[in-house]
């Protein structure tokens, strides 16, 4: 592994979904800088650094709620997908809705994985995410 910093982009608005996704990382040994945005202005604030401090380097992987106030994820993941500079950033959606319009949305955006919350890597095996998305997700936080 290289020394190089990997930064994670967590766009969250839930506290407690902020907190169990810190917590499911350290548990399989991801400790990256993660950033937390609030909402979709937020998380483009901080990846421009309009308004906020700029992350630098550009995060290798953003996981994003969809239901979140001001912008939400699909409309973040609308103007992420139309920036150069950020289009190529692998997005993991992370949401409690089930419902195949999202999900279609969402693949349309070009996701790389969608993962229905609580977040749990223990249980990902058994959940309605699929595991090509988590292996995918851990090989871009741990080979960078």
């Amino acid at each position: 592994m290289s020394d190089k910093v990997v930064n994670i982009l967590l766009v969250e608005d839930d506290y407690l979904d902020i907190m169990n996704v810190e917590r499911e990382l350290k548990k399989i040994g991801i400790d990256h800088p993660i950033h937390v945005a609030r909402n979709g202005r937020e998380a483009l604030s901080m990846l421009k650094g309009e308004e906020a401090p700029k992350i630098s380097p550009v995060p290798s992987v953003i996981l994003l709620d969809i239901n979140m106030p001001r912008m939400n994820g699909l409309e973040f993941l609308t103007e992420l997908r139309r920036e150069p500079e950020f289009s190529h950033i692998p997005v993991f959606i992370m949401t409690t809705s089930n419902e195949e319009s999202d999900r279609f949305a969402a693949q349309r955006l070009n996701v790389s994985g969608y993962i229905v919350k609580p977040l749990s890597f223990d249980n990902f095996e058994n959940s309605v995410s699929s595991l090509d998305s988590f292996s995918l997700f851990l090989d871009l936080i741990k080979l960078k």
